[in-house]
């Protein structure tokens, strides 16, 4: 909610500016190098003193290829344009990434039914390009790898996400955007044409501008910038939980075991404890799906989970001793289902009807949100450009 000192009258109005994006993840990130790009005057609010420190350095680095979500659905839908468009992006502007290929694999025979579900989905969702594997078929592609069938998605790959932020930082600043490093949003309100809104930095002085305009990619607190101006965040069903995922890295005794991205069939709130690549060959396992009661960013790894995760991935790939695992990193989803919950969608949203003209809402943005950036930011703009 907005802060109890300006539920009345907002302090003085020191600048203005057309557009405030506030978060510099890599969503963040694209929405001003979108708006930029369009001659749109924007400033970049980020909290922390850079980019990208919170999910989206934290993540698994795949580049999706939109097989996984319900047919029509943002994520389906902004996955298979973002897919192609971020391998374009990584090529024009030398981001380090591989188009390494996914192998889907059925650990046992009653998973099998899964695989075509997945395949059935990618196609009513305008993806042709998934190929199902025999069981040899998977043991030639992978020979450390043992399933019952499989599928191959040509098209999965991993991006170098930290390079990948900032050649989108760096052309969003070269078409004029600016940037307020440690600036946390602390209040938001309507007033006539325009948003008056308060940012914070960290020895607690705050900064009073107006924006014509503003889109919200906080992450992690997206849901909470959307109330600052007076949103019900309950009723509009934008309240996020937390999902903590960990990983661990395998030793590079073993790098040798996977030569492209192996992921299980998909487990309940998650695609499974995978195997991942990185940009120098090595292996990577996870993530898990720890629900979180609270909404404290914590990132601890207990090595304790290494039997749960070489269990898990033992179950299809051969070789993996438990002391070559040891802990990685963690990550956080913002997650808008809660436990057990069906599947919920990105809010991507231009809060017009709702009598906030202009501000446009990004929540729950996710896996496969890295993928979906460019699509994301382009469909924001489109949004703010219609409520002009």
């Amino acid at each position: 909610m907005p802060s109890a000192r300006y539920i009345g009258a907002m302090p003085e109005v020191a600048s203005s500016t057309d557009v405030a994006v506030v978060g510099a993840g890599l969503v963040g990130l694209a929405c001003a190098r979108e708006l930029a790009s369009r001659g749109r005057e924007v400033i970049l609010l980020e909290r922390h003193e850079r980019f990208g420190v919170e999910t989206s350095s934290r993540n698994s680095e795949v580049v999706h290829a939109g097989i996984y979500y319900p047919p029509g659905s943002l994520k389906a839908t902004l996955c298979a344009e973002g897919n192609p468009a971020l391998y374009a992006w990584c090529a024009s502007h030398d981001v380090p990434h591989r188009r390494t290929g996914k192998v889907i694999v059925a650990a046992a025979a009653e998973e099998e039914p899964k695989l075509a579900e997945i395949l059935a989905r990618a196609e009513a969702s305008g993806v042709r390009s998934l190929v199902p594997l025999s069981a040899a078929e998977v043991r030639r592609l992978e020979p450390h790898v043992t399933a019952t069938a499989g599928l191959w998605s040509p098209d999965t790959g991993i991006v170098d996400s930290h390079v990948l932020m900032a050649s989108l930082l760096a052309e969003a600043e070269a078409r004029g955007a600016m940037v307020a490093w440690r600036h946390q949003l602390t209040a938001a309100a309507r007033e006539k044409d325009r948003y008056v809104l308060v940012a914070r930095d960290e020895s607690g002085e705050e900064t009073v501008f107006a924006a014509r305009q503003v889109v919200n990619a906080a992450g992690l607190d997206a849901d909470r910038v959307a109330a600052l101006p007076g949103l019900d965040i309950a009723g509009c069903g934008y309240e996020l939980c937390f999902a903590r995922g960990h990983y661990f890295r395998v030793h590079a005794r073993k790098s040798h075991l996977a030569t492209h991205l192996i992921y299980p069939t998909p487990v309940q709130g998650g695609l499974g404890i995978h195997v991942t690549l990185d940009m120098a060959g090595s292996l990577r396992l996870g993530p898990d799906v720890e629900w979180l009661d609270h909404r404290r960013q914590e990132y601890p790894v207990d090595p304790a989970l290494a039997p749960r995760f070489h269990a898990a991935v033992s179950r299809y790939l051969e070789g993996l001793a438990l002391d070559d695992l040891a802990p990685d990193q963690s990550g956080i989803r913002a997650k808008l289902q809660r436990p057990g919950e069906a599947f919920r969608d990105f809010v991507v949203a231009e809060e017009g009807t709702r009598g906030l003209p202009g501000w446009v809402n990004l929540v729950g943005i996710e896996s496969p949100g890295l993928t979906c950036a460019l699509p994301i930011a382009a469909r924001a703009a489109d949004l703010l450009q219609e409520a002009l």
